[in-house]
């Protein structure tokens, strides 16, 4: 088969809607790479969006639009691609920069009809759709849009849901805390707790607040509330023999410097790049720090302690994700992006970088090459290859979190951790 029948199936494939397979799709990208003109670039820009990988597509079609700035089709690959990433808001300002050019231009009108459609505008859609097939009555895509329309039964628009601020969580958890007659006070972003045993525990609110978000619960914010500051009512240090060694359920994290000073008495020895190295104990629940007056009666030493919870983590590798970073954001990727995620979830991912299991991991999807890492957020860890301007621009990007570490860092092929500008 030669090239141009063959570049001309894949083209016909796509603007069908048809998701091509991983060879077409690399087959797509080498005659795009060859050509100069958008049309082939545009069709891979496509034929990711018809895979449902919006993400991967959006900055090959921002590439367009920079290179043919005033190119309708480029345009409405665009938008097409906001509409799927439900960037409402940056597509319908696209779109009227097109229309104020284009005006009734079925392209167009077909577009903004699935924008409307999208925002539960039902009747302006269908506006839009009739509007399209005045001027082109045998539009084969705007006279199905119109049967789907018509075909379709939709419910009455949903009331919002309430969003809960973290202001408003925490004064609801404070507001709790006190009626339930429970001792305690904030520090920075931490939360020091009496606790039912003696002693004080300290809690990050962070990841109380970030429980919330994802589980909030049907009884409302109040119940909720009162049900977690029942919970720490009943708190303990975990330092208790119980069933399991104390040793086993030790765990490393990464902090920036200055949480030396808010965690008076929490045990921590210097760790790499300028960081330190705590240790909590395990829980699903609550973050809770070793106390340095723990090891005593316990019959452990500083280096003992280390050594557990450097074992204990090895043992339990993060699932690494590739990933793409959208305006700051982090989302899993359909493709190659040179980005990855270490998502244990538990906030011990910038410490799984340094454990021997973990870097063999991250060494085989990143082919060995040294890495750029973002420690911005408690939840995971994004690294990429260091070598790509693009990938460091991106990690740049994300805005650590209050539980976060600023900065970038390099992980070396060896696997150790420097600080960034550092070379290899």
């Amino acid at each position: 088969m030669s090239v141009l029948p063959e570049v001309e199936r894949l083209r016909r494939k796509v603007e069908a809607g048809e998701s091509l397979s991983d060879a077409e799709l690399e087959a797509l990208r080498a005659h795009a790479g060859r050509g100069e003109g958008p049309v082939l670039r545009l069709t891979v820009a496509h034929a990711l969006i018809n895979a449902g990988a919006e993400r991967e597509a959006l900055p090959l079609l921002e590439a367009l639009r920079r290179d043919f700035p005033r190119d309708l089709p480029v345009m409405l690959g665009l938008a097409r691609a906001l509409l799927g990433l439900e960037r409402h808001g940056d597509a319908e300002a696209l779109l009227r920069q097109v229309w104020s050019r284009e005006p009734g231009d079925p392209e167009v009108l077909k577009v903004l009809s699935v924008l409307a459609l999208r925002r539960g505008e039902v009747g302006k859609a269908q506006a839009y759709v009739e509007e399209a097939l005045a001027r082109d009555p045998f539009d084969g895509e705007a006279r199905l849009l119109k049967e789907e329309l018509e075909a379709a039964e939709f419910p009455p628009p949903s009331a919002p849901e309430e969003q809960v601020l973290r202001p408003e969580f925490i004064a609801a958890l404070t507001g709790a805390l006190g009626r339930a007659r429970v001792s305690f006070r904030r520090q920075g972003k931490d939360l020091l707790v009496k606790l039912a045993t003696g002693g004080v525990g300290r809690v990050d609110v962070g990841s109380l607040y970030a429980a919330y978000v994802e589980a909030p619960g049907t009884q409302g914010l109040l119940a909720y509330a009162e049900a977690l500051a029942a919970r720490l009512s009943g708190l303990d240090s975990g330092l208790g023999s119980g069933d399991t060694p104390l040793e086993s359920r030790l765990r490393p994290v990464l902090r920036h410097p200055s949480f030396v000073a808010k965690a008076v008495g929490a045990l921590h020895r210097p760790g790499p790049a300028g960081l330190e190295v705590f240790y909590v104990l395990e829980d699903a629940d609550f973050v809770r720090y070793l106390p340095e007056s723990a090891l005593g009666p316990a019959g452990l030493t500083p280096e003992a302690v280390d050594e557990a919870a450097w074992r204990n983590l090895s043992a339990h590798p993060a699932p690494v994700h590739p990933v793409v970073i959208d305006r700051g954001e982090v989302h899993l990727a359909e493709t190659f992006s040179g980005l990855w995620a270490v998502a244990g979830g538990d906030g011990l991912d910038g410490a799984r970088l340094l454990t021997g299991t973990q870097h063999r991991i991250l060494s085989t999807v990143a082919s060995g090459k040294p890495l750029c890492v973002s420690l911005a957020r408690r939840e995971l860890t994004v690294v990429g290859w260091a070598s790509q301007a693009a990938v460091r621009t991106a990690l740049a990007s994300l805005e650590p979190t209050p539980e976060g570490i600023p900065g970038l860092f390099h992980q070396s092929a060896d696997g150790l951790l420097l600080p960034d500008g550092s070379s290899f």
